[in-house]
C-alpha cells in the first residue's frame, strides 16, 4: 500500500525555503514514485528507477485530481478504454501506480522503459505527413528557394503516388513507382525527387518513424531506365563569344540584350543578374557585391568588374541620378523573368543555355589564362574551392588576381568595351603568284 492518499495529493502544497520562496517538492509514495510540486502549484508523477545501474526519473504525466466525471461513466464514453494507460498525459493516483508498475517490471526485464513508455506514442506518419514534417523541421537551414522547391517538387510528384503509404511502408517498389513517370521526360527534376525522396526517409528514420534500412540505390537504378546522357547545360564555345557579344552590341539595347550580355562579362548566374541592383554595385570601385539571399549558395560575394562590364553598365544607364533600383526592370517594372534572357538568345538565333556562359568563360580561363590558378577561376564563378581544411587556412577572396582574370575576359569578348583589340589577329596579304 502506497503512502499517498487522494485527500493528500490533492492537498499538498510545495514546500518552502528560509526566505519562503516556494521550491519544487517531491512526496515519495512508495516504489520509486513521487508526487512532484512546482513552485506554481503544478504537480505530475515521477518514477525514479534504476536502469543499467544508473538512477533515472521517468515522467508519467501530470496529476488528475478530479479523475472522469460522473457524467462520462453513466454515458458509457468508451473512449476512456480506447486511450492505453502509457499513452495517458494526466493521471489519478491509482492510474500512477499502475503505470509506475508496469515500468518497473519492463525495466527488470531489461528493457528500457521510456522507450516502452513512448512506442505507443510513436504514431507512424504517412508520407506527405512526413514531408511536412521534414520541411518544417530542415527548412530553417536552407535558403528560401531551396525549400520552396523542395516542398514543391515533392508535392507535385511524389505525394500523388506515396503520400497516403506509411512512411515506414516505404521502399523501392514504392519510390520507382513514384518516379517512373517522370523518370525520362523531366530527368533532371526525376533525380531531384529522388534525393529529396532519401532526404524524407532519413528524416524518417531519425525520428523513429522507419526502424528499417532505407531503400537501397541500386535497387532504385535496377527499377528504372536508363536515363539519357546529358544534362550539362549546352555552351556557346568559348571562341564563338567574342562574335555573338558583337553582333548584339550592334543592336538596339533592350533590357533582356544588356542583361544576357552582363551575365556574360560577369560569369554570373541569370538569377543573380535579373535580380542585380544599381545599390550592389560599385563603378568606382569595379565591383558588384551580391548579396546572400540572391545566390545559389546563400553566401555574399563580391564580383571584380572588368572595365567593359563597366562600360556596359554606364552605356545601359549614363546618367547617375537614374541609377536606382533593378538594373535591368522588365517592362511592368519588375525583375525580368528567366525565359526573357533565352528569348534574347533565340532570337540571335542561339539554341545554347544563358548559364552554358559560365562553362564558355570556363573553358577560356583554362585554355587561355594559365598562368592564372583554377582556384581563381572557380572563385570567379563563386564555386566552393578546396577541401574544408584549405578553406578554413584561405583567408584571401583572391581578389586582385580575380580582377586580372575578369579584365581578360572582358578584353577577349568585348574588346570594343575594353578600348583593347586583344583577340583581333591581323592577316597577312599573300602576294600574288608566290
Amino acid at each position: 500500500m502506497g503512502k499517498l492518499t487522494v485527500i493528500k495529493v490533492r492537498s499538498a502544497k510545495p514546500q518552502r525555503d528560509r526566505t519562503g520562496k516556494a521550491v519544487t517538492t517531491r512526496f515519495a509514495d512508495g516504489g520509486g514514485l513521487y508526487l512532484m510540486i512546482k513552485p506554481t502549484g503544478a504537480k505530475s508523477w515521477i518514477l525514479r528507477i534504476q536502469v543499467d545501474g544508473k538512477r533515472r526519473d521517468i515522467g508519467l504525466g501530470s496529476v488528475d485530481l478530479e479523475g472522469p466525471s460522473p457524467a462520462v461513466f453513466a454515458a458509457g464514453d468508451a473512449r476512456l478504454d480506447e486511450v492505453p494507460l502509457m499513452l495517458r498525459r494526466s493521471l489519478t493516483l491509482a492510474e500512477a501506480r499502475e503505470k509506475a508498475a508496469a515500468l518497473r517490471k519492463l525495466a527488470k526485464a531489461g528493457m528500457d522503459p521510456v522507450i516502452e513508455r513512448d512506442r505507443e506514442r510513436r504514431i507512424v506518419p504517412t508520407f506527405a505527413e512526413a514531408v511536412k514534417e521534414a520541411h518544417k523541421a530542415l527548412a530553417p537551414g536552407w535558403a528560401d528557394r531551396t525549400a520552396a522547391a523542395f516542398l514543391s517538387s515533392l508535392t507535385e510528384h511524389a505525394v500523388p503516388k506515396l503520400g497516403a503509404i506509411k512512411v515506414n511502408s516505404i521502399g523501392s517498389s514504392e519510390i520507382i513507382a513514384a518516379l517512373s513517370p517522370i523518370w525520362n521526360d523531366k530527368p533532371v527534376i526525376a533525380r531531384k525527387v529522388r534525393a529529396r525522396i532519401m532526404q524524407v526517409l532519413a528524416f524518417a528514420k531519425a525520428r523513429g518513424w522507419h526502424a528499417d534500412a532505407l531503400p537501397d540505390a541500386r535497387e532504385l537504378r535496377g527499377g528504372l531506365s536508363k536515363q539519357a546522357r546529358g544534362g550539362n547545360f549546352a555552351a556557346m564555345p568559348f571562341a564563338d563569344v567574342p562574335k555573338f557579344v558583337a553582333d548584339e552590341l550592334a543592336k538596339p539595347a533592350a533590357a533582356s540584350r544588356q542583361a544576357v550580355l552582363f551575365t556574360i562579362l560577369t560569369a554570373a548566374r541569370s538569377g543573380e543578374v535579373r535580380q542585380a541592383r544599381w545599390a550592389q554595385v560599385d563603378l568606382a570601385a569595379m565591383t558588384w557585391t551580391r548579396p546572400a539571399d540572391i545566390m545559389k549558395s546563400g553566401v555574399a560575394h563580391v564580383v571584380t568588374l572588368s572595365p567593359a562590364a563597366v562600360a556596359l553598365l554606364e552605356a545601359w544607364m549614363p546618367e547617375e541620378e537614374n541609377r536606382k533600383g533593378l538594373i535591368f526592370r522588365g517592362q511592368r517594372g519588375g525583375a525580368l523573368s528567366d525565359m526573357s534572357l533565352t528569348k534574347a538568345l533565340r532570337t540571335a538565333g542561339r539554341t545554347e543555355t544563358v548559364h552554358g556562359f559560365r562553362s564558355a568563360f570556363r573553358d577560356w580561363a583554362a585554355e587561355r589564362m594559365p598562368t592564372i590558378p583554377a582556384m581563381v577561376a572557380e572563385m570567379a564563378l563563386s564555386h566552393r574551392v578546396g577541401t574544408a581544411t584549405e578553406q578554413a587556412y584561405l583567408r584571401s577572396d583572391l581578389r586582385e588576381m580575380r580582377q586580372r582574370l575578369m579584365e581578360g575576359w572582358g578584353r577577349f569578348v568585348a574588346p570594343s568595351l575594353s578600348g583593347a583589340v586583344d583577340n583581333v589577329v591581323p592577316l597577312r596579304a599573300e602576294a600574288s603568284g608566290q
